[in-house]
């Protein structure tokens, strides 16, 4: 273990130094941090301490499952802001055994009782934003880590949440990112039960002082006692008692009779009935890369359709954050998430013809619409269903709104862990804005993610909302696959620019050859210039940011092309985490972004 901080302080110095010495897009290619490389194993996560306990994990002999389930685990209480036990996710899997890629849809399902004519009815037919039970939807999270030490982990959830348990019950030294949050949150002011535990003396934690949730731990004690309770049934039965103690169990009860008593429409058989599920994912083939999203209730496939659209420029020969590689890519994203309005959802409730949005035939149709010399202000989603076997036009309405606000940027939080035997898992798990819907259930120690926010009140929508429904979450990371061996998987925080940032993260290695670090830390653009994914779901037509790193005869390129440009800070847009391994030398590269408390470690 002294090797180990050894280690750490090693890396951290040298990350140092290497920002004294220079930035990634200088000539020489020097990045503020170092790639972080190993032999056997790599964890990339948004916190140290997150990425410290999957660490101890597989030091212990666990595999990538375990240890991630581990590392999320700490991760929702050292980033409690962002994610948590009330989270949701998505997760993309490789399991190496099997050969294959697996999708894990732990999006929240939202409350029988909510209906659009309920928020018609009872709320001025408006969904309230990242506030109250209200937004809610059920937590996912809990479920995800059953899936995953049930069907591919070795150890009990005693072993991986000892060191999530330490922590809320013995406190740990709160974070500068934490401390912000806690210190700007107006939201967990108003509940009471929200004040006592992330208020104490009313006056949030600063950075650097012990901050402790007794309640949560207790929460999570009462997971290990069920297991234990039903050891002798065997490993499995002993999770599922664990997994059912939170959805079945005293748990859930105590979720619902608070609900009930305090404004919320979530009652008991919304946790009974939930479960996340394991899917089959979608993919493309980019340049030799298989390129994998979850399939359903997530807007990670926009990726793909853009991708599909600018696989058909020599991106390669535009130059890097040149005006014309700027320019192309934000049309195609314009474009991509168009159809991410029209046809992405969660799948039990509708189709989405997938054989037409990925197909070479469609993206070649889409991509005539891009003018190279002028910005689109316009809203073109497309008929994809022509491509498909079944030409049955899709009669699918999508309402855009110009006025109002609503925010495109936002916080999440996110994991990533590859083991020795190349299992390779990509996990973004989140409460969806700060402290979620505020709210702490009781005494309980944990807060609801307050997805329900991203619902359409519009019927026939893709994303309308319906009782047991999944929104279309922001939530995604990318798993990548060549020459049929594991090869990278990334994500980021960042509500709808985490698309934006992945696939810019992606290009950055495929087509400009940088490695991991030089990806993550190149100068980003984003665009609101569609449909927001939080109630009202403003679009900003035009709109275009760039960090400042971008240089100014680029930015007058962008704006005499007609877009609406910002500047922002120089390292002001990204939060990426990647693992990419070496397909020569099997060389496992970790990269974590500066722009964040994110934290990378390999052996």
């Amino acid at each position: 273990m002294r090797s180990l901080y050894v280690g750490i302080i090693i890396c951290l110095f040298a990350g140092m130094t290497m920002a004294q010495e220079g930035e990634s897009e200088t000539s020489s290619g020097r990045t503020m941090r170092p790639i972080v490389r190993g032999q056997h194993f790599a964890v990339a996560s948004m916190k140290a301490e997150a990425t410290r306990a999957a660490e101890r994990i597989l030091e212990k002999g666990g595999n990538a499952f375990d240890a991630i389930v581990a590392g999320q685990a700490v991760l929702g209480i050292v980033d409690a802001a962002m994610n948590g036990v009330g989270a949701d996710a998505t997760l993309l899997v490789y399991d190496a055994k099997a050969k294959k890629v697996f999708s894990i849809n732990a999006e929240g399902t939202a409350p029988r009782l909510a209906t659009i004519e309920w928020y018609k009815e009872h709320n001025g037919g408006k969904l309230p934003v990242n506030d109250s039970l209200l937004s809610g939807t059920v937590p996912g999270c809990v479920d995800a880590w059953y899936i995953l030490l049930d069907r591919w982990g070795t150890m009990t959830f005693a072993q991986v949440l000892s060191e999530a348990i330490d922590l809320a019950e013995n406190g740990f030294p709160v974070g500068d990112s934490l401390a912000r949050a806690l210190a700007t949150s107006q939201k967990l002011r108003k509940y009471p039960t929200s004040t006592r535990v992330y208020l104490p003396n009313n006056q949030p934690p600063k950075a650097g002082d012990i901050f402790r949730n007794p309640d949560l731990a207790r929460t999570l004690k009462r997971l290990l006692e069920a297991e234990k309770q039903n050891a002798s049934k065997g490993r499995h039965e002993a999770l599922k008692a664990a997994r059912d103690r939170f959805y079945k169990g005293d748990i859930a009860r105590e979720m619902a009779k608070f609900s009930e008593e305090n404004g919320g429409l979530f009652r008991y058989e919304d946790f009974a009935g939930y479960t996340a599920k394991i899917e089959e994912p979608v993919w493309i083939d980019y340049h030799g890369y298989q390129i994998y999203k979850n399939a359903s209730a997530s807007q990670g496939p926009a990726e793909l359709f853009a991708l599909r659209i600018l696989e058909g420029y020599d991106l390669k020969a535009m130059g890097h954050n040149s005006a014309d590689y700027i320019h192309t890519s934000v049309e195609a994203i314009k474009l991509a998430f168009a159809d991410r309005e029209k046809y992405l959802g969660d799948m039990d409730f509708i189709k989405i013809p997938y054989a037409g949005l990925l197909s070479k035939e469609y993206a070649a149709e889409r991509r005539k619409l891009i003018d190279n010399s002028t910005a689109s202000l316009a809203f073109r989603p497309g008929t994809a269903e022509k491509f498909t076997s079944d030409t049955t036009p899709l009669h699918r309405p999508v309402k855009i709104t110009t006025s109002d606000h609503a925010d495109h940027d936002g916080d999440t939080s996110y994991i990533a862990v590859v083991d020795s035997s190349r299992n390779m898992i990509t996990f973004t798990p989140s409460l969806h804005s700060a402290f979620g819907t505020g709210v702490v259930m009781g005494n309980l120690g944990f807060i609801f993610n307050c997805r329900g926010d991203y619902y359409s009140l519009e019927p026939g929508e893709a994303n309308a909302l319906a009782p047991g429904k999944r929104p279309r979450s922001t939530l995604q990371g990318t798993l990548v696959m060549k020459d049929g061996q594991p090869q990278m998987v990334l994500g980021t925080p960042g509500a709808d620019q985490q698309v934006l940032l992945t696939m810019q993260t992606l290009l950055n290695m495929i087509e400009f050859g940088m490695n991991v670090q030089q990806a993550i830390e190149a100068p980003k653009w984003l665009t609101r210039a569609f449909p927001a994914s939080p109630f009202p779901h403003t679009m900003y037509p035009g709109d275009l940011s760039v960090e400042s790193r971008v240089p100014d005869s680029v930015r007058k390129q962008l704006l005499a092309r007609g877009h609406k440009l910002r500047v922002t800070g120089a390292w002001s847009d990204g939060s990426l985490a990647a693992i990419v391994i070496d397909l020569k030398t099997g060389v496992l590269n970790a990269g974590t972004d500066p722009r964040t408390e994110a934290y990378a470690w390999a052996w």
